[in-house]
């Protein structure tokens, strides 16, 4: 596939945005405290989602201007039908593909995603079975749980995504972390973010400072070992000395990455976030289907980024519920 311009997704700032990840459902098994509201959400009808055609037809697009990688997410993206047909559509693009997922229904797509050398995250926050079914308000742990074991059993690339929050799961870090220690696990600490419906507030946050205070206390002083960070990695990556595999912490709040985010956001409903704390949107979805060229919109989005966090720059901008919930639940925006 032939590269074009890709000037439509360099921002004011200069950062170029080469990773699309693109929801391709609200929906999902599971009902993650901060990821859905308590008494759920309004699905957007059926009609008004892409299609795996319309999928394939915007991220065509992007890939044509410089997109690399491609990120499928949700809601959960396994529990879509058509999941399958998508994947072997993407699959067909000179990207990289990687999954967000929470799990449950990764072995019956095994055999596709080792196909098509998909990468996997899977999002889990809690090794205790009762806090794991509190905060996702299912009963789903083991199965999960067999599922890391069959990923790291197939040499499947797999990562772990830890949310934190303070006097919930915090207590669990070096849990978390020895299972780095004889398994190829990238393990991935989340700070908790504002989002619509999920009662957000600073008190509840574990920061960078905070989990490294917490490890050092345990006698590893000497221990960890800061690996060095990809081009526009989102994670500060490290590694406890003798462990075969490595930590990471992603903090969105505490000490953003802004400055090389080269991360773009497609809704399930066909609309462009540039940025995942931005409350504005473009609807790429309507130009598609009138058949006119959605590339103006994708750079006229792109230029209206943010420098930092969709504008809420301060904490006292991240610590005002009217701004935050302005946005989306996270499980309509896609993890």
């Amino acid at each position: 596939m032939k590269k074009e311009d890709t000037s439509i997704l360099t921002d004011t700032f200069g950062r170029k945005h080469s990773y699309l990840r693109i929801s391709l459902t609200e929906r999902c098994n599971l009902r993650c405290t901060y990821c859905m509201p308590a008494d759920g959400i309004q699905l957007t009808p059926k009609e008004h989602l892409m299609t795996a055609d319309e999928i394939f037809a915007i991220a065509k697009t992007f890939v044509s201007h410089g997109v690399t990688k491609i990120r499928l997410t949700g809601g959960e993206p396994l529990v879509r039908k058509d999941f399958a047909e998508i994947l072997e559509k993407l699959a067909s693009l000179p990207v990289t593909l990687a999954v967000t997922t929470n799990g449950v229904l990764v072995p019956k797509f095994l055999s596709l995603l080792k196909k098509h050398q998909v990468s996997v995250t899977i999002s889990i926050d809690s090794l205790q079975e009762q806090k794991f079914n509190q905060i996702t308000r299912r009963s789903y742990f083991q199965k999960v749980w067999d599922t890391i074991n069959l990923l790291v059993s197939q040499n499947i690339v797999l990562k772990l995504n830890v949310v934190l929050i303070k006097g919930f799961n915090d207590h669990e870090i070096l849990d978390f972390i020895a299972l780095t220690k004889n398994q190829p696990l990238n393990v991935r600490f989340i700070e908790f973010m504002p989002f619509d419906g999920n009662r957000w507030n600073k008190t509840q946050l574990v920061t960078q400072k905070n989990i490294l205070d917490h490890i050092l206390t345990q006698n590893f002083q000497t221990d960890i070992i800061r690996l060095q960070d990809a081009p526009n990695d989102t994670a500060r990556n490290f590694r406890l000395r003798d462990h075969l595999g490595q930590f990471a912490i992603i903090s969105s709040v505490t000490n953003p990455f802004c400055d090389s985010c080269n991360r773009i956001r497609l809704t399930a409903d066909g609309k462009l976030k540039n940025c995942l704390f931005s409350a504005s949107e473009t609807s790429l979805l309507e130009t598609l289907r009138s058949g006119a060229s959605i590339i103006p919109l994708i750079q006229k989005a792109v230029g209206k980024k943010h420098a930092a966090r969709g504008g809420m720059d301060t904490f006292e901008k991240l610590n005002d519920p009217d701004l935050h919930t302005q946005n989306r639940s996270m499980i309509k925006i896609g993890g």
